[in-house]
């Protein structure tokens, strides 16, 4: 039998961060507010954008910032702003959506 896709994917600390400011410990069996969950995930990609504009900063003026450490930190940031601009796009068709619905 062939294991499936999903048991071979792994999930590093960043995603794990970024799973926990959009869906924190224990949401299933407690309430938060939706604004909390949108919030949270503004913070964590507005941190992972300034980790990113550090490391290129300091790759710039060459203060000890490799290359590689400097391209993880651009690709992870550009990642999460286009999981961020995938979801305000579902939003925005959901929204359309119930706009056009008749009653």
């Amino acid at each position: 039998m062939q294991p499936s896709l999903l048991t071979n994917l792994s999930v590093d600390s960043t995603s794990d961060s970024i799973l926990n400011a959009i869906a924190p410990q224990g949401a299933a069996s407690e309430s938060v507010p939706f604004s909390n969950l949108i919030k949270n995930a503004v913070r964590s990609e507005q941190k992972l954008e300034d980790q990113a504009s550090t490391a290129v900063e300091g790759l710039i003026n060459g203060s000890g910032v490799d290359v590689h450490q400097a391209m993880i930190a651009t690709q992870k940031a550009n990642l999460s702003f286009e999981l961020a601009l995938s979801v305000r796009n579902k939003a925005v068709a959901a929204y359309q959506q119930v706009m056009q619905m008749q009653f």
